[in-house]
């Protein structure tokens, strides 16, 4: 059963990779940046291509929700090793998945500006930018909240990957580090957003997040412990 449990955690991982590089090849804004407040193209966009734009946070909302799904087989996987990080673990990835899925509700009000946007001029023009920079700031502070939930998840199922040995110690040591840079970057981005060093390391901690999720995929799905 445990086993099992682990090969389809592998698979949510490697799955949730896959649509998250999907959804935003379609032009979904995962991490609003400086570039997207400083133009309107994504609000020409969205109104230029209203299908490709629906389609990405479809895609989007099943890889959240898929996200709750692997919290939730986590928790079956550690729990067997040390409940109390198998808790951690599914509450705060759980949560993770749960703020980006809530954040989702924007999208139709973003939508509907770029709808308006393209239809108007000067003043209202201006207005409705004002709405959108709003909205994607706030979309912001959401994702490093969720993001932090990610980082104290993923460090609790390192500590257990490190401690029993479940995959070669370079990937639990490889998520331990990145989950403290991934939310050391987020707490940076909440409590100071106008430094930009964060950037830097967010940029940084990202790159070897994937390459955790990436590994940690394929460890669990093609070869899960033995478990007695």
């Amino acid at each position: 059963m445990i086993e099992m449990l682990m090969r389809l955690s592998g698979f949510l991982y490697l799955l949730i990779l896959v649509l998250t590089i999907v959804y935003t090849s379609f032009g979904y804004i995962l991490e609003p940046t400086q570039k997207h407040y400083e133009s309107d193209y994504k609000l020409q966009d969205f109104n230029n291509n209203p299908k490709k734009f629906k389609i990405s946070v479809g895609l989007a909302l099943i890889e959240h929700s898929c996200v709750v799904i692997l919290a939730i087989m986590l928790f079956f996987v550690i729990s067997p090793y040390n409940i109390l990080l198998g808790i951690i673990c599914i509450i705060f990835r759980g949560w993770e998945g749960s703020i980006q899925v809530y954040n989702e509700k924007d999208y139709r009000s973003l939508f509907n500006i770029a709808k308006q946007y393209s239809m108007s001029s000067g003043e209202e023009k201006l207005s409705l930018m004002d709405s959108y920079c709003s909205i994607l700031k706030t979309k912001s502070k959401r994702f490093a909240t969720a993001m932090v939930g990610w980082s104290i998840g993923t460090f609790a199922l390192s500590i257990v990957l490190v401690t029993y040995a479940l995959v070669i110690p370079f990937i639990g040591w490889l998520g331990i580090i990145a989950s403290i840079l991934i939310g050391v970057a987020n707490v940076m981005r909440l409590a100071k957003p106008e430094i930009k060093a964060y950037e830097t390391l967010s940029s940084i901690s990202g790159l070897l997040a994937i390459l955790f999720e990436l590994l940690i995929g394929i460890a669990l799905l093609f070869f899960p412990p033995i478990v007695s």
